[in-house]
């Protein structure tokens, strides 16, 4: 079985958390971190890199030691020292470290106090009040972990598109290499580019006697067959996600692509809005009577019930069908109407490369501008800066751009909201930038009456700009803050300031619903990557989808201007 980069992600990842559970060196486990993050954000297999001999201390952040237990791992799929810690503790408690709050130091006290080692041990022992005696806890920790416990159950069963994207692009592309295949497609709401998805919806047609089914069974990650079928078979991965392939006649393919992309709210409106035009809608085409009269492609059903093509993202019947119906859905923002990336940080605090390496990047991206934001001195752990090192970093960012031709590289920070909604730096630097983006780092667990005044604090300080990850919620990890939204709308519209959608692929923040509130307040949306190396650059698709879903045009994002406009947008504030 064939080793993947996920798989060695998931190896190092499993021994940095062991480790810190152990209260291990924290310099050591960081350094397992960075190898994961390194190569998560590679585009190549690490399996062909050893493969090819190439050289992997050449990666930020691996030296020798590092290079050769992945070379292990990517060889054997498991690691020496991974299976040490997991004989020391048992590897179920680094489910727990999913919690918000709990920490190592936290899970440690409750392995060795209650002896809990997964997460139904830990509910058990909530339930039952054991959590509450213990040092460093108390009733209100007790009632969070079973608060968060019950986030973290609504959650496990749903990937990350970009994960799930992943896998359905290496599934497409081997079901593609088998003869006969004349189209294939993957539908659902990885194709509705969802930010989660449960699972993945493949289509398929091809000519008559092609083993469709057969070739999906030799796919090299199925670990077990649910069904298999003449027209559909369903799988489970190794990663855990299940796959349901369906066959279906070419004539039949757009009403089957239509049907299965849904959402299921989507579908029923369509179809009522078919029988009042005394037509049948399904999977299998569009009838009037028993003659199919279209099917072949979603453009045709679309058109036979009186409607313009709907992009996928938007059918999730919120106005879609309506809009169609009067010729005026959006014209929805593209890739390519991004100039430029306002949120990227460097090794200065915590990235990974130089100011001119992301400069560089921004370049081939064919950007007009890219603005080099890095953390304030709160962000400690980030090696957040103060007033006199930002004064000499601008100085560098300056020293580099003299040296860029296509490019021009902005100066910025994202600086801390702090509790009170005072900014982390001086105003007096603060008005030397060229961007500025408060974001909130800590203190996610305040009331919905304080964070909201916090953050529209902030925004009333005369250099605030953007508000960088609006809701500070990770996917599956973390859950927003409690804002009120349309508050916070009103003070950035008051106050001249955007709103950043986040692209990185686990935070995604604005969510499409907020998108959609921000246009119609015509409060102004930023699409920043938040990149901390040059492949989460690319990132900038995840929230190009985002801003999609949200019904967004290129009108309604700042970083769609040109650096002339760009600069008079900015000025304004």
């Amino acid at each position: 079985m064939p080793v993947h980069n996920k798989d060695i992600i998931r190896v190092l990842e499993t021994v940095a958390d062991l480790l810190d559970i152990q209260n291990e060196n924290q310099f050591r486990t960081r350094a397992y971190r960075q190898a994961a993050q390194t190569i998560n954000s590679l585009p190549e297999s690490v399996t062909e890199m050893i493969d090819k001999d190439e050289d992997l201390t050449r990666l930020s952040g691996i030296g020798e030691d590092l290079a050769g237990k992945i070379k292990t791992i990517a060889q054997t799929g498991s690691l020496p020292l991974l299976k040490e810690l997991q004989e020391q503790i048992p590897p179920s408690l680094k489910d727990l470290l999913r919690i918000p709050g709990l920490g190592p130091r936290g899970v440690k006290v409750i392995y060795d106090e209650l002896g809990v080692t997964d997460m139904q041990g830990l509910k058990k022992a909530a339930e039952q009040d054991f959590l509450r005696d213990l040092k460093g806890f108390g009733e209100k920790t007790q009632k969070t972990i079973l608060e968060e416990i019950k986030k973290n159950n609504a959650h496990e069963d749903r990937m990350l598109f970009r994960d799930a994207q992943d896998i359905s692009r290496t599934l497409l592309d081997y079901m593609k290499k088998l003869e006969g295949v004349k189209k294939v497609e993957a539908a659902g709401s990885l194709r509705r580019k969802k930010e989660t998805v449960g699972d993945l919806d493949i289509l398929l047609s091809c000519k008559k006697g092609t083993d469709a089914m057969g070739h999906l069974l030799d796919f090299e990650d199925v670990e077990k067959v649910v069904v298999q079928g003449k027209t559909k078979t369903s799988v489970v991965l190794r990663s855990g996600l299940q796959v349901d392939l369906r066959v279906v006649a070419h004539a039949s393919y757009g009403s089957a692509l239509l049907y299965f992309t849904g959402s299921k709210a989507h579908s029923i409106k369509l179809r009522k809005r078919g029988v009042k035009r005394e037509l049948k809608i399904n999977e299998y085409g569009v009838y009037k009577d028993k003659k199919k009269v279209a099917g072949k492609t979603e453009h045709q059903v679309y058109k036979k019930i009186g409607l313009s093509f709907i992009p996928p993202e938007l059918r999730e019947d919120r106005g879609e069908i309506e809009a169609a119906e009067k010729d005026s859905l959006p014209d929805l923002v593209r890739r390519r109407d991004i100039k430029g990336d306002l949120h990227v940080h460097t090794k200065k605090t915590d990235g990974y490369q130089s100011i001119e390496e992301m400069a560089k990047e921004a370049e081939k991206l064919g950007y007009e501008y890219l603005a080099i934001t890095e953390h304030s001195k709160r962000v400690t752990v980030a090696g957040g800066l103060d007033a006199e090192e930002l004064e000499k970093h601008i100085q560098d960012i300056e020293k580099v751009n003299r040296r860029m031709d296509n490019i021009e590289i902005l100066t910025g920070a994202e600086v801390d909201i702090l509790e009170d909604g005072s900014l982390d730096l001086p105003d007096e630097i603060l008005s030397r930038l060229d961007v500025v983006i408060g974001s909130v780092h800590y203190k996610f667990n305040l009331s919905r009456k304080k964070q909201t005044r916090r953050i529209v604090t902030a925004m009333e300080n005369p250099y605030f700009m953007i508000l960088g990850h609006p809701t500070g919620r990770k996917i599956n990890q973390r859950e927003p803050m409690d804002l009120d939204l349309d508050d916070i709308f009103s003070a950035a519209k008051d106050n001249g300031c955007f709103l950043e959608l986040n692209a990185f692929y686990d935070r995604l923040d604005l969510t499409d619903i907020a998108c959609i509130q921000a246009a119609k307040k015509k409060v102004g949306v930023v699409i920043n990557t938040d990149a901390h190396r040059t492949p989460h650059m690319h990132y900038m698709g995840f929230g190009v989808a985002q801003a999609r879903r949200g019904w967004l045009e290129a009108a309604d994002v700042l970083n769609t201007r040109s650096l002339k406009q760009l600069r008079k947008c900015l000025k304004g504030r």
